[in-house]
C-alpha cells in the first residue's frame, strides 16, 4: 500500500501526493489528479479540499498536518469474485479481513462507504446513525423525501426491523438475492431514517462481502446507488470517481457481473397477500413467478 505526505511548496498552500506519483496544486486547493486515481495499486486516495492561505505558515502547516492525518479516502482492491458475484469464504480470510476491518471502522465512525453489491455499487453508512444518513442525502444530492433502502447480513434480522406479513419461507426463496422487500418498518428502526413513510425497504445482497460486513456492524446498513441523483448506476468503481472524495472507504470489487445496471427489484409486501412492483429492477420475471406461483400473491396496482 503506498504512503502518503505533505510537501509544501514555497507561494503554495500545503498540498498532498501519493509516493511515486505525480504532485497536484490547483490554485489554493490540493488534490490527487486522474494519473494518481488511476493507479491500479492500493493507497490511499487524499480527500480534495480547499481552504484560504493563512497568515503564516505555522497556520498552514497546522491546518494540512490535520488533512494530512483525517481527510483522506482509503481504496481497496477485493480479490476477484466469482461468476455470481460473490466472494469465496476463502478469499474473505485471506484478502478480506483488514478490508473489513477498516470499512466497519468508517461505518462506525459515522463516515460513509462505497461498496459493490450483486447488482450495482452502493454507498453506504449505518442506518441508525442519523447524521451519516444525512450525508448520504447530502453527497448524492438526493430528493430529501426520496427513501434510503436497509440491508442487513441475515434473514432473522428483517424481522426486528420490519414487520413481516409473509412466510419466512418466501424470504428463505427470494434472499439473498438481487431484490429488495418493502414491509412497515418496526419501532426499532431510526425514526430520524425515511421519516416521511411507514415502509422500508430491506436488502441481503448475495455478496459475501457486505453480508459479511452487516454481520460485523451489528445493525443495518442505509444503502443507495453509488452515483448522484438521476445519474446512471455504476457497475465499476471508476465511474462514480467524483464522489471519492467524500467518501471515508471504497471498496473495489470489480466489475459487477450484471451490466444490465437495472438495480435490484423492488417489491413491496406491506399489504397482506398482496404484492406491488414499485421498480421492476434486474429479477422482475422470477421474482414475480415465485410470489404467484408457490406463494399465491396476487399484484395490488395501488394508487392509479
Amino acid at each position: 500500500m503506498l504512503r502518503h505526505f505533505c510537501e509544501r511548496k514555497p507561494g503554495r498552500t500545503l498540498s498532498l501526493r501519493p509516493t511515486k506519483t505525480c504532485f497536484c496544486s490547483v490554485g489554493n486547493s490540493f488534490s490527487v489528479c486522474k494519473l494518481c486515481f488511476m493507479n491500479p495499486a492500493r493507497f490511499f486516495v487524499v480527500k480534495s479540499t480547499s481552504f484560504r492561505r493563512a497568515n503564516g505558515s505555522a497556520v498552514v502547516c497546522r491546518l494540512g498536518a490535520k488533512m494530512c492525518k483525517e481527510l483522506k479516502t482509503k481504496l481497496f482492491h477485493l480479490l476477484p469474485s466469482t461468476s455470481n458475484g460473490s466472494t469465496t469464504h476463502q478469499e474473505l480470510q485471506t484478502d478480506g479481513a483488514e478490508i473489513l476491518s477498516c470499512t466497519v471502522k468508517a461505518l462506525k465512525d459515522g463516515h460513509v462507504v462505497a461498496v459493490p453489491t450483486d447488482t450495482i455499487y452502493g454507498l453506504a453508512c449505518l442506518a441508525q446513525n442519523s447524521e451519516a444518513v444525512q450525508k448520504i442525502y447530502n453527497l448524492k444530492e438526493r430528493n430529501g423525501v426520496k427513501p434510503l433502502a436497509i440491508c442487513v447480513g441475515e434473514i432473522q434480522e428483517i424481522y426486528k426491523y420490519c414487520k413481516v406479513k409473509v412466510k419466512g419461507e418466501l424470504l428463505d426463496d427470494l434472499l439473498p438475492g438481487p431484490v429488495t422487500l418493502v414491509f412497515e418498518r418496526s419501532e426499532a428502526l431510526n425514526t430520524n431514517l425515511n421519516p416521511f413513510t411507514s415502509l422500508v425497504g430491506v436488502r441481503i445482497p448475495d455478496h459475501a462481502f457486505m453480508r459479511r460486513l452487516c454481520q460485523m456492524c451489528g445493525e443495518p446498513l442505509a444503502l443507495t446507488s453509488a452515483n448522484i441523483s438521476s445519474q446512471t448506476s455504476t457497475v465499476e468503481v471508476q465511474e462514480f470517481q467524483e464522489l471519492w472524495p467524500k467518501l471515508a472507504v471504497v471498496v473495489d470489487g470489480g466489475p459487477i457481473g450484471d451490466q444490465s445496471r437495472l438495480g435490484s427489484t423492488v417489491i413491496d409486501l406491506s399489504v397482506l397477500g398482496k404484492y406491488r412492483i414499485i421498480r421492476p429492477g434486474c429479477a422482475l420475471a422470477s421474482t414475480l413467478d415465485l410470489l404467484e406461483r408457490k406463494f399465491g400473491l396476487s399484484e395490488d396496482p395501488g394508487e392509479e
